[in-house]
């Protein structure tokens, strides 16, 4: 249940900035080979901590359609954890204290939605066109920076 209502407030943050509200999130561009999409990171101390390490650039890991990659940011899960994310989540995968970028689906998925391989912090979402990225795929290089 509680999952549930963080999704929801989650969520509701998210439209709430689509909608133009006044919320504090830091609009950031994704460059991975030659594809760049626009996202932006919510207003978490989680995203907040990343957005101050920006820019980071390092080569991606893939895992399905999945790009993840460590950064030198540390963290427990957060009250944003969630196993449950949908194509253009952003996330932070402590385990690995890395930074997790769903844009379809995972080797555990049983449908069209991504499923990490364990909870992620929900740190951001994709704005521009996630399923782009999927002609990223085999990048050398991922890119993070403010927008």
């Amino acid at each position: 249940m509680v999952e549930i209502f963080l999704r929801l407030a989650y969520d509701r943050s998210m439209i709430a900035l689509f909608k133009g509200e006044d919320i504090m999130t830091i609009p950031i561009k994704i460059t991975a080979g030659k594809i760049t999409v626009d996202a932006e990171l919510a207003d978490t101390a989680l995203a907040q901590a990343i957005a101050a390490k920006l820019p980071i650039e390092t080569e991606p890991n893939e895992w399905g359609d999945e790009f993840y990659f460590g950064i030198p940011v540390r963290s427990e899960l957060d009250e944003t954890a969630t196993k449950k994310v949908k194509v253009g989540d952003i996330g932070f995968w402590p385990p690995g204290n890395a930074m997790a970028i769903f844009f379809g689906p995972t080797p555990m998925s049983s449908g069209a939605d991504p499923v990490p391989a364990s909870d992620v912090c929900l740190i951001g979402r994709i704005t521009g066109n996630a399923t782009d990225l999927r002609k990223a795929r085999g990048a050398q290089k991922i890119r993070v920076e403010k927008a």
